[in-house]
């Protein structure tokens, strides 16, 4: 929006002329400028730069909102309200349903607290069958500490979710040096 020009703002023709005579082309040159150096430099009042700048200000910089307004303002929109739950009780409750669609949500803490090992159940938990809690979903699994094991996704799997690992064809697993592939029926994780 900084790049809007200024001639295109619905300022008056007066005004817009001005601004363009002094290459003051764009929102963000405008911007740049305090009142008093525009009103220098346009050759005219303060109350007619203020007026400008209001205006100008009003098209380019979004509206100022609160974090509840954003939260109420997801809640009511129905393509984002959904949530992946975390199957734990208190953070489920604490994040009103689990972790929320469409948005990018940053897990920090210290080390060895778990964080690993939280986003390895939320890959299952997202890629699991609907019929069975999950979301149907396909997971990409983005490591940059080399953390990610297989093995422990796999145990993860059987600890978390038996009725399913433990099902006589349900869970078939084939690991090779750079792939691990968990199919069960069309839920397949890579790595």
């Amino acid at each position: 929006m900084a790049n809007k020009l200024i001639n295109q703002m619905g300022l008056p023709k007066s005004i817009a002329n001005i601004f363009t005579a002094r290459n003051i082309i764009t929102a963000k040159d405008a911007l740049s400028l305090t009142e008093f150096e525009l009103m220098e430099l346009l050759d005219v009042g303060m109350a007619e730069v203020t007026s400008a700048m209001a205006h100008i200000s009003e098209i380019v910089c979004p509206p100022c909102q609160t974090a509840l307004l954003l939260m109420e303002q997801r809640v009511h929109n129905e393509s984002l309200a959904g949530h992946l739950p975390t199957r734990l009780k208190g953070l489920d409750e604490a994040l009103c349903g689990g972790i929320p669609f469409g948005v990018l949500t940053e897990l920090v803490g210290p080390a060895g607290i778990g964080k690993t090992q939280f986003c390895l159940k939320l890959s299952l938990l997202a890629s699991l069958p609907a019929n069975c809690g999950g979301l149907d979903g396909r997971v990409i699994y983005i490591d940059v500490e080399s953390k990610f094991s297989s093995r422990r996704l796999i145990e993860i799997g059987i600890n978390s979710f038996p009725e399913i690992f433990h099902k006589k064809g349900m869970a078939q697993e084939e690991v090779d040096d750079d792939y691990l592939y968990l199919t069960y029926h069309r839920w397949q994780v890579e790595y």
